[in-house]
C-alpha cells in the first residue's frame, strides 16, 4: 500500500522555494521551463487532447506547465509540497485569467482521496529530485482513470547526461542554478519503464529532448541519453 506520508527532501524543498519568486521569469532560473513548455505540451496534446479532460499536474511549480493546459481548454489541479511555489502559482492566475486549482500535497498524500479522479496525469521534472521515485510513479498510476494516460518527464543517470544536465547546464551555459540537480538521483529508462511497469502502466512512447547551445533550442527527437520524457496508458 502506498505510503501517505509526503515523498519528499526537505533540502529539494527549501531550494525551489527560496526560488519561487522567479518562477514567471522567462530569463531568469526557471528559463528552461518556459523554453521546454510549448514542445512539452503540443507532445501532450498529440497523444492525450487536453479539451474537457481533468488533469492533475504533480509537482506543478509555480504552474508554468498548469496554466499551458488550462490555456489548451482541460481542467487543471496542480499538486506541489512547496508552498512559496503555489501561492506564485495562484497569483498568476490574476494576470493569466486562467482557471487552475492548486493543493499543497504529494502524489502520494492526493492519492489517498481522489484514486482513477484523473484522465491525464503529469509529472514532469520531480521523480529525480524526491528520496522514492517509484513511490511516485505508483500514486500517479493510482491517480489516472483506467485508459488515462500518465506523463513522466526527467534525466538520463549516465556520463553524457552528467556532461550535459549538470556540468553544461548547471557549470558552463548557466541554464540551471549551480546544484539543482544530483546525478547520483538521475533515472535510466529502463527504471523508470519498469517502475511504470509494476504500478499497472503500459509505456506507449519515450521520446528524448535535446538543447542546441548555438541556437539557444530545444527540440524533441529520438535520443534519451540526456532529457526524456515517457508517455504510459493506465491498464483497464
Amino acid at each position: 500500500m502506498t505510503n501517505a506520508s509526503p515523498n519528499a527532501d526537505p533540502a529539494e524543498l527549501r531550494k525551489f522555494s527560496e526560488l519561487a519568486h522567479r518562477w514567471w521569469d522567462p530569463h531568469g532560473e526557471f528559463r528552461p521551463l518556459h523554453e521546454l513548455n510549448p514542445l512539452r505540451l503540443a507532445w501532450i496534446e498529440g497523444l492525450a487532447p487536453l479539451a474537457g479532460r481533468a488533469v492533475l499536474d504533480v509537482g506543478c511549480g509555480g504552474g508554468i506547465l498548469s496554466e499551458a493546459m488550462a490555456g489548451a481548454g482541460a481542467k487543471v489541479t496542480g499538486i506541489d509540497l512547496s508552498e512559496k511555489a503555489l501561492r506564485v502559482a495562484e497569483l498568476h492566475l490574476h494576470e493569466s485569467a486562467l482557471s487552475v486549482k492548486y493543493l499543497k500535497a504529494s502524489a502520494e498524500e492526493h492519492v489517498q482521496t481522489n484514486p482513477a479522479a484523473y484522465d491525464i496525469v503529469t509529472c514532469m521534472e520531480l521523480l529525480e529530485h524526491v528520496p522514492d521515485p517509484a513511490s511516485a510513479v505508483a500514486a500517479c498510476a493510482r491517480l489516472a482513470r483506467p485508459g488515462g494516460r500518465v506523463f513522466f518527464s526527467t534525466i538520463n543517470r549516465n556520463p553524457k547526461s552528467y556532461l550535459f544536465a549538470v556540468i553544461g547546464g548547471e557549470y558552463l551555459l548557466g541554464l540551471l542554478p549551480k546544484g539543482t540537480h544530483d546525478y547520483a538521483r538521475f533515472i535510466k529508462p529502463s527504471e523508470l519503464v519498469q517502475w511504470c511497469r509494476d504500478a499497472g502502466l503500459t509505456p506507449l512512447e519515450l521520446k528524448g529532448m535535446t538543447y542546441n547551445p548555438i541556437m539557444g533550442r530545444y527540440r524533441l527527437g529520438e535520443s534519451c541519453d540526456v532529457n526524456y520524457s515517457v508517455c504510459c496508458a493506465r491498464d483497464a
